[in-house]
């Protein structure tokens, strides 16, 4: 926060950041999901974040081995944490911040991270 307690360009990127990263994985976690609809379900959720205020780029990848090791009798299954990989990179003002939701297998969870802040 500045000294007037404004938020800066860099605190709202950041928080744009995160909240868009937590929208995107509680949005689409259990979303039936097959090898033959997977790159359909990539391209709609980064359609669908990309609407979004801010959002420079964004870019999912969704595991397709772990797609096919989970998948039921009838060729699908849910999406999970497992199996996301998403970037986004926010750009609000003067400040561009590159994010990222990735399973980390050692902590068992999908993790949300910064990766990079630059200003532009």
């Amino acid at each position: 926060m500045t000294e007037e307690g404004v938020k800066s360009d860099r605190d709202n990127a950041l928080f744009e950041a995160g909240i868009k990263l937590g929208a995107l994985y509680h949005q689409f976690i259990g979303t039936p999901v097959s090898i033959e609809t997977v790159e359909m379900i990539e391209k709609a959720i980064e359609s669908s974040v990309s609407l979004q205020p801010w959002v420079d780029s964004v870019e999912v990848c969704i595991d397709r081995k772990k797609v096919r090791e989970i998948e039921n009798q009838f060729k699908y299954c849910e999406l999970n944490g497992e199996m996301l990989d998403v970037k986004v990179a926010i750009l609000y003002g003067t400040v561009e911040v590159h994010a990222r939701v990735k399973y980390e297998a050692g902590m068992g969870y999908p993790l949300m991270r910064v990766e990079k802040i630059t200003e532009v």
